[in-house]
C-alpha cells in the first residue's frame, strides 16, 4: 500500500552530512515542526543540482515556517560531500539511503528500482501532509509549492 497524505510518515535513521559534518539524522528528532522530505534521484545530476540549488536559495521561506528539509539519494556520504562542497554548500543536510529502505518505505523507487524524484511533506504531528511522487522526466516541485503545502499542514 502506497503512502498517502493523512498517513503517518515512516521514522527513519540515515547518515547525512551538512556543512562538511557527519551525522546521523532521524526523523523523529524534528517532531514538532514540519519536515520537507526531498527525495533525489542522484548527487552532481543537472536536475538534481539545480532542484537543490532552488530550495537553498529560497531557506528564509522554509525557515519563517520552522520546516526542516531532509534531502535523500541513495549516493553514500563521500559523494554527498564533495557535491556539496562543489555547490557552495546546501541549506539542509544530504542523507545517504544506500540500501534504498527509505525510499521503499516512501514508495519513490521507479522500475529497476531507481529514485523517483519526490516530495513529502511531514507535519509537527508525524503525519503526510503532502505527497508528490515524480516520474521520468519531470521536473522538480518548485519552492512556492512546497511553501503552500507546508503553511497548510
Amino acid at each position: 500500500m502506497a503512502l498517502t497524505r493523512g498517513d503517518l510518515a515512516p521514522d527513519f535513521e540515515a547518515p547525512g552530512v551538512l556543512g562538511g559534518e557527519r551525522s546521523t539524522y532521524r526523523l523523529e528528532d524534528h517532531r514538532g515542526r514540519p519536515v520537507v522530505l526531498v527525495f533525489y534521484p542522484g548527487d552532481n545530476t543537472p536536475v538534481c543540482t539545480r532542484q537543490l540549488r532552488s530550495y537553498t536559495a529560497d531557506m528564509d521561506q522554509f525557515v519563517d515556517l520552522d520546516a526542516q528539509i531532509l534531502a535523500v539519494s541513495p549516493d553514500d556520504l563521500d559523494s554527498h560531500e564533495a557535491f556539496s562542497e562543489a555547490q557552495g554548500g546546501f541549506g539542509f543536510p544530504l542523507l545517504s539511503d544506500t540500501d534504498k529502505k527509505i525510499a521503499a518505505d516512501y514508495g519513490v523507487l521507479g522500475p529497476l528500482g531507481f529514485y523517483r524524484r519526490s516530495v513529502f511533506v511531514v507535519d509537527a504531528t508525524g503525519r503526510v501532509s503532502y505527497v508528490h511522487r515524480g516520474f521520468a522526466g519531470a521536473t522538480f516541485r518548485k519552492t512556492p509549492e512546497l511553501i503552500a503545502a507546508v503553511a497548510g499542514s
